[in-house]
């Protein structure tokens, strides 16, 4: 690990970038300097049968963060680096340039930045990722911003650390599709421009775990403070709006989101908005009928077969299944991880499998409650009672979390949701928005 303080690193890294480049308009400084990308992106590009998705650029967005961020939780970031992934600059530039290779999937058309666009916040907005071939999967990608926090990966957990999750989704036959871990390896085995990294970083030749790893690593420094929000926390009571400042206290309170969206339903949590935990909240229980589903899982895939699991998450209708897929508990059955919250205005589609297009959906979604059909539902889920001008608060609220480098981008998306919400609001059940919560059915055995 950096022998001393992580935003001294990362300030040095982009300082040698920048000085390398006095003469010339380098993208890093012009991050520096708080120039954001194009921020005019509409929806993603529609696409032709098994046509792969475009790939990104790697631009100023995807640059390695400072800690020099207002809200940035010194403390927590240095407990969750990992000793044996040490944060170098031949590691983290290594890392980046993995991240923005194709030459990692099947057929050189998809790489980790095709569901993970800096631009997009490093998601790719559409419901649920596309990849080699046209293939869509099953769920949508969450963001990379600040993944370096989650005890788990993925939305239902299956990996534990960010070297395990980057090596599933480039054999998975639906995402990066390569035969094997090997033959991304033996792709840019001879690359002289790997060959030098991999030795600066790790001191080693091209390998499947110094792959993994350095992917890992520069994901790490993709932390995302310095919203408004945050300067809001830090003593600022102009930074955010009096209908933000409501919802704040609607988040904690009425509206019920600290119940998963802190550490604990007792502190407001100012850093993350996760309990890291997994919970059932009555998305597509509906649609698929789960009992038969988990009957086959059990069936299926043996406990514990990660690949296994993999697949069936991203190419079948068992993902459905969520964190059950893991653990076989009834319990969990249906049952996804609480995502950080922070920048959700620019991460649209919401939830798991991107069924939700707004925030007014989402809210819309947790005030009607649920309970119907669904035996799993998770106890804190109830009928909320937000009225009209509160569930504007509290959207206004999450839109506060974004960070300065999605400013533009986020203002633009508040205004396509808030019209749209205006227009169409499919979730929206005032009836049972205030009504009694329905009882659950029991469980059916399986």
């Amino acid at each position: 690990m950096f022998n001393g303080d992580f935003g001294d690193f990362v300030r040095a890294v982009l300082r040698i970038a920048c000085l390398a480049s006095i003469f010339a308009l380098n993208p890093v400084c012009s991050w520096m300097a708080g120039a954001a990308e194009d921020a005019s992106l509409g929806p993603p590009p529609a696409l032709q049968p098994s046509q792969a998705p475009p790939l990104p650029k790697a631009g100023p967005l995807a640059q390695p963060r400072s800690q020099d961020q207002t809200g940035f939780p010194a403390a927590l970031t240095a407990s969750v680096m990992p000793s044996d992934a040490p944060l170098t600059p031949a590691a983290i530039e290594l890392g980046e340039k993995l991240f923005f290779d194709p030459r990692l999937s099947g057929d050189g058309t998809v790489a980790c930045s095709t569901c993970h666009d800096p631009a997009r916040a490093f998601t790719d907005g559409r419901p649920t990722s596309i990849g080699i071939h046209g293939r869509a999967g099953q769920r949508n990608a969450p963001t990379v911003l600040n993944a370096l926090y989650n005890k788990t990966q993925f939305w239902d957990g299956r990996a534990r650390t960010l070297e395990e999750q980057a090596a599933l989704p480039i054999t998975n036959p639906f995402e990066m599709g390569a035969p094997s871990l090997a033959d991304a390896v033996n792709k840019i085995g001879s690359d002289a421009d790997y060959q030098r990294l991999f030795t600066q970083a790790y001191g080693r030749a091209v390998n499947e775990s110094d792959m993994l790893r350095a992917i890992a690593t520069y994901e790490r420094t993709l932390v995302s403070f310095a919203s408004p929000f945050d300067h809001f926390i830090a003593g600022d009571k102009n930074a955010i709006s009096e209908s933000a400042a409501r919802g704040w206290d609607l988040f904690n309170s009425k509206a019920k989101c600290n119940l998963c969206h802190a550490l604990t339903d007792k502190e407001r949590d100012t850093s993350l908005f996760t309990d890291h935990d997994f919970h059932n909240i009555g998305i597509g229980i509906l649609r698929h009928n789960v009992v038969p589903l988990a009957r086959q899982a059990e069936r299926d895939i043996a406990q514990g077969n990660v690949k296994a699991v993999d697949d069936a998450a991203i190419l079948t209708d068992l993902s459905a299944l969520g964190r059950f897929l893991i653990t076989r508990n009834q319990k969990d059955i249906a049952s996804f991880k609480t995502p950080n919250l922070r920048n959700v205005l620019v991460t649209a589609p919401y939830f798991h499998d991107g069924s939700q297009e707004t925030l007014w959906d989402v809210i819309d979604h947790y005030n009607k409650g649920d309970g119907l059909k669904n035996p799993w539902l998770d106890e804190d889920i109830q009928p909320l009672a937000l009225s009209e001008p509160e569930i504007d608060d509290v959207v206004a609220f999450l839109a506060s979390l974004t960070s300065p480098q999605y400013k533009e981008f986020g203002e633009k998306e508040y205004a396509r949701q808030q019209a749209l919400s205006k227009r169409s609001r499919p979730q929206r059940d005032t009836a049972r928005a205030f009504g009694p919560k329905p009882p659950r059915p029991e469980p059916p055995p399986l």
